[in-house]
């Protein structure tokens, strides 16, 4: 019996059947350890950015000036939302990705 080219892809379509395997490929344990340190980093930068943001901001409202107080509020933020972000992201991808393997 011939199945044609167009039922393989719906078939494919149901169940590609593929899941994430560790250690499947070389170079898995460096590459977590290159991720880990760029996560790292970011927290590193992030922490100083802060304290630039905020002392920007104390600056700002000390001297008067306006722009810069309300800059360093939205910097002092930002930072806040990144260091949230890089906290959370191991546990974001491994939430959101148990949660796509449920569908079907």
């Amino acid at each position: 019996m011939h199945v044609s080219l167009a039922d393989r892809v719906i078939q494919l379509a149901y169940d590609p059947g593929i899941t994430p395997k560790g250690g499947g490929l070389p170079g898995l344990s460096v590459l977590k350890t290159v991720v880990s340190s760029i996560n790292l980093f970011g927290i590193v930068a992030v922490v100083g950015a802060l304290a630039v943001s905020l002392g920007v901001w104390a600056w700002g409202h000390h001297t008067g000036g306006h722009q810069a107080e309300a800059n360093g509020k939205k910097g002092a933020m930002v930072s806040a939302g990144a260091a949230l972000g890089l906290g959370a992201a191991n546990g974001l991808v491994a939430f959101f990705s148990n949660l796509g393997s449920q569908i079907q």
